[in-house]
């Protein structure tokens, strides 16, 4: 590092020499005809010259951490490599070769700068054979090969310098290893010579201090001497009445002892021998037969109590307690166990810190500790106790409370203490109660009654009060205690279930009780008094299917709403009430006229109507409204309820969003509809049922290639009816699950039969009811039914109707899905009546989109109609599903819808839905056809 610290600190002055070098070169070479060469080459020696000048100053300015580093010594060798090959190509490419002069004066400034930059290098015989071996080796063997004798004589003189050159660096590189060599030395001698004078000054500050130290110990051993003998007298006269006094003690201490029960003992560890006192009197035993602890007491201890003395005894004889205290328990000479309670401590210890004896007393305990037990239990009982308890003395001042009175009153024990309960309030009405329970006390010893007491905050609040006097042996009063209970929560349960008795918990509105007593009560007063009663039958439009859709936190929301609109809608209303789920009913006394019944009605439909917010949903939901009238409809309340049940229904019936009187022929529509529903229940027990079948042509071949089953009820009274009229009532009760359920085991055994006779692979169709799809087992019937008819799952295709797509869309996927891992067919019915987007449709994994029958009816070239249809198809086609037509009459029709490429079409023109032998004939000349 020092090295490389000369090497820079001596090469500016070379440096500088050999820029000037070169400007005095350059001068003279200006004439000489290598402008152009000699500028590039002194362009090049001053940039070299500012970079190494540069570099200088960086190494100044970096401190000696950063200059060790090895790059500072390569850039140095780079440099001079650099600086020499610079000077080497100057020689040998711009000096002329015959003139002397010219060649005398520049190979002497190379020569000088040559001269002073390997004198300022050899420091370092590396950094100087970088310089000196670029600079005179390339221009020494130039010169020597030259064919000018003159310039061969310059290479051999360069190469005479280069060899004087390396003489010199050779010595001045010993002399400068010398004299570093030597500096160092010097100066870790120097170091040395400081380091040897800092301890010697530390060695004298140090002695001078312990001398300082010892004449103080001498003085203060002096003083303390003086002072021991001092107190050696003083403590010699104190002794001496020590003396005395402890004999006195003494007699004292026996005296106390014999006065509190104690025993005394004494314990030498070493030899386990013990000396006590009273032991016949503690545990019966004689002094004799206990002369050991460990041999003769320890047999006696509970086991229960063992661990928890020795770990006592063990801390006080390692010194981690000042005193020995236990309390544990000992088998009686009687063999009853007794409480005893034992206290010691070390007085003797050896060397090491070994007790070798401990002296103590010990008592027995028992009777304090029962007491004690009882204490605490008592205090539990007290303070666990679920009713108020305040002990009062004599003078009804509070002496303790339990923590029930402060949970119930809001005070703490703190706050009454001392105080009367009469005077914790503000009630003059309580105090004077408390005057006559007092009296009362007084005389009889016990009271018991209910207040109303106010609590801390100044709540009242009913309570349960029992007082009861205490007196002592002597027979007078010494405390008085109190129970007391607070009678709030009975008091608000009794309340909620009068509530509860005769109003809604929901909506807040009376509930049937209340409103079949407000019934009777308008009933009576139309009796008696000659008014009318109008009675409101409300039930909610499609509430089920919200309920189920948007879950019931948002169904309870809406019908306390609805319930608030029926209040605001009707302020003239007797009574509004909610009967069950979504049914409410509004009572109407003395109304004027039916147009105002009818004006209410509408005003009251309008206003449930309007839009309402739950949460993130907006929701119109509409009512379907029954009237009934009393008396001109019914004289009994129970006919009243039942015809506005009968007109609410019929209202529904009609699509909701409406209100309809009773009258006497909705009343005989409604038998009627009754009987259907008995009639019909009793068609699918006795098998009145039928399967018709509808063929489907393909319009590629023109061939009957699937059948549509469809439902026919053949009465024996009304002989064969009209789907129209008992599909709809199925799907209200419920049938429509049974013969759902019989159409797809009667067409699929039929199918398979046409199939076994060789009349054909036919696909049959059959149609599935938002009833089985809510049911659950529709994909478990399906497969059940195609393994008993052996069907071939490609053979059966299920129709839905659009709209019952979008009753529960991830259900029916889910559904859709597994079937058509099973091989059956899927179709859309009656596409185009709904309200399903496109999303929905590609994510219904189906086969077939049946166009609803009411676009092809009116199907014309250039009607709204062809081009709905003509969408329809493509839109399938795009998605690679087949179309089917339905309700195709006329042969226009069939012809365009052959023409836009529709694969399927069912209708009259084809044929009406046969009965399975008229379908089969019309396969069999189908065959006979072809054939």
């Amino acid at each position: 590092m020092e090295r490389i610290r000369l090497l820079y600190h001596g090469s500016r002055t070379p440096t500088l020499f050999m820029l000037l070098c070169g400007l005095v070169c350059a001068v003279l070479l200006w004439d000489q005809g290598h402008v152009p060469g000699l500028s590039l080459w002194l362009l090049g020696l001053v940039f070299l010259a500012v970079l190494r000048l540069t570099q200088v100053a960086a190494f100044s300015r970096a401190a000696p951490a950063r200059q060790a580093h090895p790059r500072w010594h390569r850039l140095f060798m780079l440099g001079a490599a650099v600086s020499g090959c610079v000077l080497a190509v100057g020689a040998v490419t711009l000096v002329p070769a015959d003139l002397f002069f010219l060649q005398a004066m520049v190979f002497g400034l190379v020569a000088a700068a040559i001269i002073s930059a390997s004198v300022a290098y050899a420091v370092s015989l590396p950094a100087f054979l970088s310089f000196a071996l670029p600079c005179l080796g390339p221009a020494m063997g130039y010169l020597l090969l030259s064919p000018h004798p003159l310039l061969q004589g310059w290479g051999l003189l360069a190469g005479i310098l280069l060899a004087g050159l390396m003489v010199v660096a050779w010595q001045v590189n010993r002399l400068v290893l010398r004299n570093l060599l030597r500096r160092f030395q010097n100066l870790a001698l120097i170091q040395h010579l400081e380091e040897a004078k800092a301890r010697a000054e530390g060695l004298n500050h140090q002695l001078a201090r312990e001398v300082e130290q010892r004449r103080r110990a001498e003085r203060e051993l002096r003083a303390a001497r003086d002072e021991l003998e001092e107190r050696v007298e003083l403590r010699t006269r104190e002794l001496a009445q020590a003396g005395h006094a402890l004999s006195e003690s003494e007699e004292r201490l026996a005296l106390a002892l014999e006065a509190s029960g104690l025993g005394l003992w004494d314990w030498n560890l070493e030899t386990d021998e013990v000396h006590h006192s009273r032991l016949k009197e503690i545990f019966g035993i004689e002094p004799a037969a206990v002369t050991g602890v460990i041999r003769h007491l320890r047999p006696r201890l509970h086991p229960d109590d063992l661990p928890a003395l020795r770990r006592a005894l063990v801390e006080h004889l390692k010194g981690l307690s000042d005193g020995y205290c236990i309390e544990y328990r000992v088998r009686h000479a009687d063999g009853h166990w007794m409480w005893i309670e034992d206290r010691g401590r070390a007085v003797e210890r050896d060397a090491s810190g070994k007790v070798l004896r401990m002296i103590g007393t010990r008592r027995d305990i028992s009777q304090w500790k029962s007491r004690e037990e009882e204490q605490r239990l008592s205090a539990m009982v007290f303070e666990a106790a679920s009713e108020g308890i305040v002990i009062l003395d004599a003078d009804y001042r509070v002496l303790m409370v339990n923590r029930a009175y402060s949970e119930v009153t809001g005070y703490r024990l703190e706050d009454v203490q001392g105080r009367r309960l009469a005077e914790l309030g503000d009630n003059r009405d309580l105090h004077r109660q408390y005057q006559a329970i007092y009296a009362e006390l007084e005389r009889h010893g016990h009271w018991q009654g209910e207040l109303m007491d106010t609590r801390k905050n100044g709540e009242l609040y009913p309570q349960w009060l029992q007082l009861n006097v205490v007196r002592d042996r002597q027979g007078r009063v010494s405390h008085v205690v109190a129970f007391f209970a607070d009678l709030t929560a009975r008091r608000e349960a009794e309340e909620r279930l009068r509530y509860l008795t005769h109003y809604d918990e929901l909506t807040g509105l009376a509930n049937r009780v209340l409103f079949m007593e407000r019934l009777h009560e308008a009933g009576q007063r139309a009796r008696h008094e000659g008014r009318r009663v109008a009675l409101l039958h409300l039930d909610l439009d499609r509430f089920k299917l919200l309920n189920d859709s948007l879950g019931h936190e948002v169904a309870d929301q809406l019908l306390r709403q609805m319930s608030h609109r029926l209040l605001q809608a009707v302020p003239e209303a007797d009574t509004v009430a909610r009967l069950s789920g979504d049914e409410f009913a509004v009572i109407l006394d003395a109304y004027t006229s039916l147009s105002a019944l009818a004006r209410i009605a509408g005003r009251l439909l309008a206003k449930l109507r309007v839009p309402m917010t739950i949460g993130d949903h907006e929701l119109v939901v509409s009512a379907s409204m029954g009237i009934s009238l009393m008396p001109e409809n019914a004289r009994e309340i129970s006919t009243l309820v039942s015809q506005a049940g009968m007109a609410m229904r019929h209202a529904k019936h009609l699509g909701g969003n409406t209100f309809q009187f009773f009258t006497d022929n909705l009343h005989a529509r409604t038998v009627e509809r009754l009987q259907l529903e008995n009639q019909l229940r009793k068609s699918i027990e006795q098998g009145q049922l039928e399967v018709f079948y509808q063929p489907k042509l393909c319009l590629a071949d023109d061939s009957i290639n699937s059948a549509e089953a469809l439902v026919r009820w053949r009465c024996p009274e009304q002989g064969l009816v009209s789907p129209g009229e008992f599909i709809a009532l199925a799907e209200e009760t419920g049938l429509i699950g049974p013969i759902g359920e019989f159409m797809l085991r009667t067409a699929c055994r039929q199918a398979r039969e046409w199939q076994l006779q060789g009349l054909a692979d036919l696909r049959v169709s059959v149609n599935i009811s938002v009833h089985q799809l809510r049911q659950g087992n529709l994909v478990r019937l399906i497969h059940e039914v195609l393994e008993e008819t052996g069907l071939p799952p490609r053979l059966l295709e299920l129709e839905l109707t659009e709209s019952q797509l979008l009753d529960n869309v991830e259900s029916v996927i889910s559904i859709f899905r597994q079937l058509r891992e099973l091989g059956v067919k899927l179709a859309i019915d009656d596409f185009g009546t709904g309200y399903s987007s496109l999303s929905y449709l590609k994510r219904f994994p189906v086969d077939y989109v049946k166009i609803d029958q009411t676009f092809v009816r009116d199907l014309s070239h250039g009607g709204e109609d062809a081009a709905i249809t003509r969408a329809i198809i493509a839109m399938a086609h795009s998605l690679g599903l087949k179309v089917v037509a339905e309700g195709v009459e006329t042969q226009e029709q069939m012809d365009f819808l052959k023409l836009q490429r529709c694969d399927e079409i069912q209708g009259y023109l084809i044929s009406r839905p046969v009965e399975a032998p008229a379908f089969a004939s019309l396969l069999r000349e189908q065959a006979a056809l072809c054939s």
